[in-house]
């Protein structure tokens, strides 16, 4: 079955690229990959504690596990204030909060380096608002998060994907059986 989807890098972004950010990048490579679809997909931080290196939470490694996704062990995060030819690089960049959206403005300023189109997660879904960093609020704190960024995925890519495919390839999967009752 060929799939339509027209970006073929995303870059997901939130403050420090160690909790919400990953969650996101894992909840797509798992979509394209199950479409077979050859979309590169990056994730980053832009606040002013972004440092290059850092390990992702162990709580969003935990919650998308619950999912059957596994955030590899070897992912760490990225500072995109020092490597901004992720935005160069970029179609569609996804933000987690407005702020995070202005930050990437910031960034790009005079230089253009990003010509792509640029949402919060939640514009992407057609709703408003940001989605809260889970950081210092356990494990519920980032299941949570992880299901208000499923939710606005699925209704985002609703504008490619009909239901039935983002229920036989992601939710089905993610859903461990939810709707079955």
């Amino acid at each position: 079955m060929n799939f339509s989807f027209p970006y073929q890098s995303i870059l997901v972004v939130c403050s420090v690229n160690t909790a919400r950010s990953p969650i996101v990048e894992g909840y797509l490579i798992e979509l394209f990959t199950s479409l077979g679809l050859d979309v590169e997909v990056h994730s980053g931080g832009v606040a002013s504690n972004a440092r290059d290196g850092m390990l992702i939470s162990l709580d969003a490694k935990l919650v998308m596990k619950e999912e059957g996704i596994d955030l590899p062990e070897t992912s760490t995060s990225i500072d995109l204030k020092k490597h901004q030819e992720y935005l160069g690089n970029a179609d569609l960049i996804l933000t987690l909060t407005e702020q995070h959206k202005k930050s990437i403005f910031q960034l790009n300023g005079a230089k253009r380096i990003f010509n792509g189109n640029i949402f919060t997660l939640k514009e992407f879904a057609g709703e408003k608002g940001d989605i809260k960093d889970p950081s210092m609020k356990g494990v519920e704190g980032f299941r949570k998060a992880r299901d208000e960024i499923k939710d606005c995925l699925v209704k985002g890519l609703k504008k490619w994907f009909s239901e039935d495919i983002l229920f036989s390839n992601l939710l089905n999967k993610l859903n461990n059986g939810k709707d079955s009752n």
